[in-house]
């Protein structure tokens, strides 16, 4: 049985992954699902000269929860067991480190959301920094 790792990196969530694990689940191909929800380091931008840091941070975390909810939703529906922590770091080492610290067999990244570059630069970091296989959906 598989443990699934499951980054939320994205405003939009990772409900294909979602998805795609509920259906292992039902074909008892997976034991457990870690979704770890991947906030990025706030940099110094022009919007920080303007809004406070907490500011920032506050609707960094309200948009992900949107994401989280939907996801979390999927897989509830589905009866399928599964963790939740939040973590804060580059998006691609802190996958690989999650990955790493949990004995997960596989990382399962929805990549619907994102550009063609973003998707080719995520995999290309993932596959550099982590042994864990990694699933990329689109």
């Amino acid at each position: 049985m598989l443990r699934l790792l499951i980054p939320i990196v994205h405003q939009d969530g990772a409900l294909q992954a979602a998805r795609h694990a509920a259906f292992l689940f039902s074909e008892r191909c997976v034991s457990e699902v870690e979704l770890v929800e991947v906030l990025k380091p706030l940099k110094q931008c022009r919007t920080a000269a303007f809004h406070s840091r907490a500011a920032l941070r506050l609707q960094q975390k309200l948009e992900m929860l949107s994401a989280l909810t939907r996801t979390r939703a999927i897989l509830d529906d589905a009866g399928v067991p599964y963790r939740w922590t939040r973590v804060y770091g580059p998006v691609a080492e802190t996958i690989a480190a999650r990955a790493a610290e949990n004995g997960s067999d596989v990382v399962l990244v929805d990549a619907s959301h994102l550009g063609f570059w973003s998707r080719w630069w995520v995999l290309a970091q993932l596959w550099r920094l982590t042994q864990t296989p990694v699933t990329m959906l689109h």
